[in-house]
């Protein structure tokens, strides 16, 4: 095992639960993918934080204030051409983050898509307009966080099997790999992920951390396609892992 500090890696989102979404799967791609790090020494590794090191994560609305704050400008433009939905807050989070004294040393920018479809794209602009002094990761959930989670819902006794049965008769679909037709914005809609997720794990968030860190990364991934988290996956993966010294694993 190298010796080295632990990577500061600030998170910007919504809110605690997408928070613990965000961090949980990505220690399960770090965990796999560098050969030092495993479940019991990843924190010696990797630290979460937001506006300062104390701080879990950075949420939009303080990203905002802070940004009116300090006045930190990003264009909607690029090219001349508009830009997708939220670059510009996007933008504004990451050149925030750079000013930081020290700065992060990756940054992971997560939302739920609610039904924007050009969320993730506007994420991207801004992730390529300059280069930044840390990788950045994105992460947009299609519609929502608890798309990601039912992924990884496996029934662990009859009981489950059976709620999970349920769901299946009352969509017309398996909730684990087709979350993308959990599109209802009421809560308690039929088709309202939090709604699925709550019936399947009764609200209880250690079972729902069970559904991030037990299924096999393929399974998150394949049912995970048309949800954004494939993709969250192989960023983290792709741009993250290698400041650790990625090795992938035989």
């Amino acid at each position: 095992m190298p010796e080295q500090a632990a990577y500061a890696i600030a998170v910007v989102c919504e809110a605690d639960a997408d928070r613990r979404t965000a961090c949980a799967l990505c220690d399960r791609v770090l965990c796999e993918n560098v050969d030092w790090i495993d479940e019991e020494s990843i924190e010696l590794f990797r630290g979460y934080h937001g506006e300062h090191r104390q701080d879990s994560c950075l949420k939009w609305t303080r990203m905002k204030a802070m940004a009116k704050e300090r006045h930190v400008v990003a264009h909607g433009f690029s090219r001349g051409e508009p830009r997708a939905p939220d670059a510009a807050m996007a933008e504004q989070a990451l050149k925030l983050l750079a000013t930081l004294d020290p700065p992060p040393d990756a940054v992971i920018l997560v939302r739920d898509a609610d039904k924007l479809s050009r969320r993730r794209e506007g994420f991207e602009q801004a992730r390529d307009a300059q280069l930044w002094r840390f990788p950045v990761v994105i992460g947009v959930a299609d519609t929502k966080r608890e798309c990601w989670i039912l992924a990884g819902f496996e029934p662990r006794d009859d009981a489950e099997i059976a709620l999970l049965e349920r769901e299946r008769k009352e969509l017309g679909f398996d909730p684990r790999s087709e979350a993308e037709q959990l599109t209802a914005s009421e809560d308690g809609a039929k088709r309202d992920a939090k709604r699925v997720l709550n019936a399947l794990t009764g609200g209880d968030q250690e079972r729902e951390e069970a559904c991030m860190k037990e299924p096999p990364l393929a399974v998150l991934k394949q049912r995970g396609a048309a949800t954004g988290l494939m993709d969250y996956l192989d960023e983290i993966e792709a741009r993250l892992a290698p400041l650790f010294g990625h090795v992938a694993r035989r």
